[in-house]
């Protein structure tokens, strides 16, 4: 690209919340800064309270390379880190990373591009997992298959187009400061809430395929577990907090669970009741014959697993929510401002996680 066509392009900040992430931040770094965007890039690691060596990587990491530095995050919460991050930073376009994501080539120069095309607040894509070990190929299958996740185009791909949420995301700051950037109340579902906070505000949300972020999936049922368990509990959260924003394919798992917990109880009073558990287990396991092909035998055998970990964890985070924590967002209605600024109502001191 030439000299006049790179000064054009808009300056990118790249916000990285982390915690206990030793295993993939170098790499997850590496990929950004290999990105081939001829625009000025910085990276901004807000570290939590890491107990591995993530501090030590980072430190590393912003000895070798200028364009990289850290900001404090003692809460370990990712919104609080989010907006820790941001303000630290300094330039017109916000690129959100994980710690464990890789961006693909060419994902900052496409995700720029479409902003300006599309004029969105915010773009993005596909959250595509994949695995290392043979269980988290196992997972990387379940988190990208209809059964395992519905119909989420930034799961299971799709056409380009404007879309509820999508993964991560790309977004204009002026955008995230207006709006009082992440809520830092939500745990979880922090990126579900502020996409809708912004269509709610008119801005556009736009998915397209060409973007994809190569994910890492939790090493254990255990993690997966806890993962999905909290992905549900903050979900009924933003049912809460924003009413009218449940669909159908968040009553799958609540479903799922409910079919087999109660048939497995009600199967005491009649056994025709452990039909609902049953069907429910040659469900996945039929569907792990069809989401299985190309994964080894011991990954294939272990992606009924990883649909039930997800499916019953999350259908039990959902259906257990507690009403405290509801009520806990609806009294930080306002988010603080990303900016510092009086006027626009997330506490963005580096306090993040």
């Amino acid at each position: 690209m030439n000299t006049k066509a790179a000064e054009e392009l808009p300056a990118v900040s790249v916000i990285m919340p982390v915690l206990n992430e030793e295993r993939h931040l170098r790499t997850a770094v590496r990929h950004i800064l290999e990105q081939e965007y001829a625009g000025p890039i910085e990276v901004v690691i807000a570290l939590g309270p890491s107990n591995d060596r993530t501090d030590q990587i980072a430190a590393e990491i912003v000895a070798e390379d200028p364009r990289v530095r850290t900001v404090r995050n003692p809460t370990g919460r990712t919104p609080a880190g989010l907006n820790a991050a941001i303000q630290g930073s300094n330039h017109p376009i916000v690129v959100r990373v994980d710690g464990h994501g890789l961006l693909t080539p060419g994902y900052i120069g496409t995700a720029v591009r479409l902003l300006g095309e599309m004029e969105a607040a915010n773009v993005g894509g596909i959250m595509h997992a994949e695995g290392e070990t043979e269980w988290e190929k196992a997972v990387a299958a379940a988190m990208t298959s209809k059964l395992g996740v519905g119909n989420a185009a930034f799961h299971t791909g799709g056409l380009a187009g404007p879309a509820d949420t999508v993964y991560l995301g790309v977004f204009r700051r002026e955008v995230l400061e207006r709006l009082g950037g992440y809520n830092e109340e939500f745990v979880r579902a922090q990126d579900w809430e502020l996409n809708y906070r912004i269509r709610q505000d008119g801005g556009l949300i736009w998915f397209t395929p060409q973007l994809r972020v190569t994910y890492r999936p939790r090493p254990s049922v255990r993690a997966l577990a806890k993962q999905y368990k909290d992905y549900g509990r903050w979900r009924r959260v933003v049912t809460r907090y924003h009413r009218g924003s449940v669909n159908l394919r968040y009553l799958a798992p609540p479903a799922a669970f409910l079919a087999v917990v109660g048939g497995l109880l009600l199967s005491a009073l009649h056994p025709a009741f452990l039909l609902l558990p049953a069907g429910y287990l040659l469900g996945i396991v039929g569907g792990a014959v069809t989401e299985g092909r190309g994964l080894s035998l011991r990954a294939r055998l272990q992606l009924p697993v990883a649909f039930a970990a997800m499916h019953l964890s999350w259908g039990f985070g959902f259906l257990t929510s507690p009403r405290s924590l509801a009520r806990k967002v609806i009294e930080s209605r306002a988010p603080k401002p990303v900016d510092g600024s009086a006027h626009n109502p997330v506490n963005v001191t580096a306090e993040t996680g």
